[in-house]
């Protein structure tokens, strides 16, 4: 029987192309867009609230959705029903960033004429994306395809380190995720930092990206500052930097007075735990140790900032 899937995370989407079962795909989520041939499925899920405000317009929205108890997408349940799929995939690792766990099961519940499998994905370090490739190639029957796809990508990881600087000339590095309130990027991002030869500051490898403070910023005095606001590109961040570079602490800091501020495209990349976080790697790594590292992502996946 062929597998029909529907992806409702856009790391899942790219982790069943990677996996060789992109023609399996019959829906994704509002957000999926890559490969860019999945745009052309059928939409599964919206957002609840305006993602189009201000970094902290968003945040309130959240916040406001949250402690109500609400969920921030809706799941098209009819759409779900017409397309009748095999396998659902979903993610139970955070309620902003997709839609999560509990929404599919409630929609799920009310199909009738199909009962998909659902896959629940919970990628909080660099090892769970490993793990939850291997669970979608479980759930497709195919491990053999996860094994292969999980060794390449450690390879080209393992490739990336072999070809950086010395590491004891490791810069220090504070990545953004959020700008209004500010946040720095946790999860897999400081193993991200660490491959790439830097050192990670203010947030925890594993563990949830925290809020911080502008005097946490300050204390930090980072040599290099990374801008990757979650489901952001490069030109949107751009709109919202002079949140950062209109404070009158920015000037003072090392990375500012350096000009070793970029900005990244947070959407594309970082954010999305699937295969391209070994191109997220690859772009950290142009961006800490220059020509050293070029891999040709500039301009499309980063660009400096001043």
């Amino acid at each position: 029987m062929e597998h029909r899937i529907v992806s409702l995370i856009c790391s899942a989407t790219e982790i069943v192309a990677a996996l060789g079962y992109e023609n399996c795909l019959v829906g994704r989520s509002h957000e999926c867009d890559f490969p860019p041939n999945v745009e052309a499925l059928p939409v599964c899920s919206e957002p609840r609230i305006d993602v189009s405000g201000s970094s902290n317009e968003i945040d309130q929205q959240v916040k406001a959705s949250l402690r109500d108890a609400l969920s921030i997408y809706t799941v098209f349940r009819e759409e779900l029903e017409r397309l009748k799929p095999s396998v659902i995939i979903t993610q139970s690792q955070c309620d902003v960033c997709a839609v999560n766990l509990e929404d599919v099961q409630a929609a799920v519940c009310e199909m009738v004429e199909s009962k998909p499998e659902i896959v629940s994905l919970e990628p909080m370090a660099l090892s769970d994306i490993w793990s939850d490739i291997q669970t979608v190639a479980a759930a497709l029957n195919d491990v053999e395809a996860g094994n292969r796809l999980v060794d390449s990508l450690q390879k080209r990881l393992q490739n990336l380190t072999t070809t950086l600087p010395d590491p004891a000339a490791r810069p220090t590095v504070v990545c953004i995720e959020w700008m209004e309130p500010l946040m720095p990027s946790g999860n897999w991002i400081p193993e991200l930092v660490e491959l790439a030869g830097g050192t990670s500051l203010l947030s925890e490898a594993g563990k949830h990206s925290p809020w911080m403070t502008w005097g946490d910023l300050i204390s930090a005095d980072p040599d290099f500052i990374v801008i990757m606001p979650c489901g952001f590109g490069i030109e949107r961040t751009k709109q919202e930097l002079h949140l950062l570079t209109e404070h009158p602490s920015w000037p003072g800091l090392k990375a500012a007075q350096n000009g070793n501020v970029y900005l990244t495209d947070g959407h594309q990349y970082f954010n999305r735990p699937g295969p391209r976080v070994v191109e997220s790697a690859e772009i950290l790594a142009e961006i800490l140790h220059g020509p050293v590292s070029d891999f040709e992502h500039q301009t499309s996946g980063w660009v400096r900032c001043c």
